[in-house]
């Protein structure tokens, strides 16, 4: 196997594998495990399918993406993301419609990470992140309104419009009893992580408010009355009835799957990274996610992504090595196996407040007001983003988001750029320069990055890759930025991430030489206020004078 393509479990049990590492999997897979639960069984009924069908997709794709897998502890299974394409195929297609579009997504996925086009992927702007995920979130909430309230409804229209239009005509049919049951799990799943960390609200407010339910003969739905009993085992593998015709249908979804599964597990990937310190193999993971999303859907599953929330409870649990996931789909399949026929019991309002909650953290609306003060072309790539999600499709939304931020980029990049005749100032500066910098003396313990170029999505990877040279964290760090020209928010976003970075190593931040847009960009998002005034200075000289002050014992 090429060392590049090696999944990080066999990396890392070849490294060596210790008895304490595995305890400490072992309490963190459980710990997940049982987080995974509601969450599956809700992300399942939400997009459209039976909520076994969410349990299968956590246990065989968590399973395979963690043998696989290029990343250390990801935890992989059905997610709020997908909810939103999966109940429009659902609704179009049926299942056997949904179980084709999720094996075109996985042999997608497989050539992308064959062809290694994991890095290709970071290029997806920041704004139009932000954007998308937001839209999803709203559509999430929107379609919780009927299970919250128990509103009397034969159905729900998929449009956003239409479905506030027939909640206002439903709405005198709303069910007190369910109303309630729906508050007292909302209030719980937002409190509970007050009290404790180690069992989470959603497990708690299900199973308190079932047996509320059960004890008290409350006349409120529950998964039993809506889809049935729960099968208490794993199906056997099958392939539903294929047609060239319906192949054809469903390429367009298929690819819509496979591009949001990459940018979700690799997002996810990033993030768990972040928290450990180490490096994920991109590629690898996606092969991992192809070969998992279709053993899902031989299954009877959906497909399935890296899931942010899940793999930092693991990471925080104490998980290190991909082993934990694999607890965590072991674990899901014990309790499919023992206690799979009560979760027909489950009052629907208890899972329209666990998703209701899920679409509020997936909403990022701290991340998308501060993005409102952006510069205007951000701004209207996060809100023209949004929209399309929200009022017209998810697909239409990432393509026309991508393409006016790479319009507007080449815009702005033209606006800013001018040509003048400098010949004289130029050689001045260089005699006077070349004269004072070689009596410089750089203090130890500082570092020195400069920045040529425009600090854009298109070029935050190299920014972050010579940042991640710095082996030992120095005393301060300065950022010689007298050649960028411009800025946008996936470059301030960076520059926080680094701040940040910096803050929690006891690092000194110190900006050199900030032109007028960059400058006006970290004023607008507050950055600039965050970071100080005293250590935005006019040129290197100040700069250097700066980290001698802030670097005295």
């Amino acid at each position: 196997m090429s060392p590049s393509f090696e999944p990080k479990l066999f990396f890392l049990l070849r490294q060596g594998y210790s008895q304490k590492q595995f305890v400490a999997d072992l309490i963190a897979g459980i710990t997940v495990g049982i987080v995974a639960l509601p969450l599956s069984i809700a992300f399942a009924i939400a997009s459209g399918v039976k909520p076994e069908q969410g349990l299968y997709t956590a246990i065989i794709a968590g399973f395979v993406i963690a043998v696989l897998g290029g990343t250390r502890a990801q935890i992989s299974g059905p997610t709020g993301a997908f909810i939103v394409i999966l109940y429009g195929i659902v609704s179009k297609y049926g299942y056997d419609g949904l179980v084709i579009a999720t094996l075109i997504a996985g042999a997608i996925l497989i050539v992308m990470g064959a062809m290694k086009m994991g890095a290709l992927l970071k290029f997806i702007p920041f704004p139009v992140t932000v954007g998308f995920t937001s839209g999803i979130a709203v559509i999430i909430f929107s379609s919780q309104i009927r299970d919250f309230f128990g509103l009397q409804m034969q159905s729900v229209p998929a449009e956003f419009i239409a479905k506030w239009e027939a909640y206002k005509v439903a709405a005198p049919t709303l069910n007190w009893q369910t109303t309630l049951v729906g508050l007292i799990s909302l209030v719980i799943v937002f409190v509970w992580p007050r009290v404790t960390a180690r069992v989470p609200g959603s497990l708690v407010a299900i199973i308190l408010l079932t047996i509320v339910v059960q004890v008290f003969h409350l006349p409120v739905d529950t998964i039993g009355s809506r889809f049935g009993e729960v099968p208490n085992h794993l199906p056997a593998p099958h392939l539903p009835h294929v047609t060239w015709a319906l192949v054809q249908q469903m390429f367009q979804p298929g690819l819509t799957v496979a591009l949001l599964a990459a940018l979700e597990s690799l997002l996810a990937a990033v993030v768990a990274d972040g928290m450990m310190g180490t490096r994920h193999r991109s590629n690898v993971e996606l092969i991992a996610q192809g070969v998992g999303n279709i053993a899902s859907a031989l299954f009877g599953g959906i497909p399935a992504t890296g899931a942010i929330a899940r793999t930092a409870v693991n990471i925080k649990s104490g998980a290190r090595t991909p082993i934990a996931a694999v607890v965590h789909s072991f674990v899901l399949l014990l309790i499919l196996l023992v206690f799979g026929k009560y979760a027909a019991l489950i009052p629907m309002a208890s899972l329209a407040a666990i998703l209701i909650y899920v679409a509020y953290n997936m909403s990022e609306w701290h991340t998308f007001v501060r993005l409102l003060k952006a510069p205007k072309s951000d701004v209207i790539v996060l809100l023209a983003t949004f929209s399309l999600t929200v009022l017209i499709d998810l697909t239409v939304a990432i393509q026309i988001g991508v393409l006016l931020a790479a319009f507007l980029f080449l815009k702005r990049m033209s606006d800013e750029t001018q040509v003048r005749l400098v010949t004289e100032n130029l050689r001045e500066e260089e005699e006077t320069e070349a004269r004072d910098i070689s009596d410089l003396k750089v203090p130890a313990g500082v570092e020195i990055f400069e920045i040529y170029g425009s600090l854009f999505f298109g070029a935050i990877e190299h920014f972050k890759e010579a940042i991640q040279r710095i082996e030992a964290p120095p005393k301060a760090v300065i950022l010689r930025m007298r050649n960028v020209i411009s800025i946008d928010a996936s470059g301030l976003q960076s520059l926080e991430d680094f701040q940040r970075r910096c803050a929690n190593e006891g690092t000194k931040l110190i900006f050199s030489g900030v032109g007028a847009q960059p400058l006006a960009a970290m004023k607008q998002s507050g950055f600039y206020e965050q970071v100080g005034a005293e250590n935005f200075c006019e040129d290197i000289f100040a700069a250097l004078e700066r980290a001698k002050t802030m670097t005295k014992s």
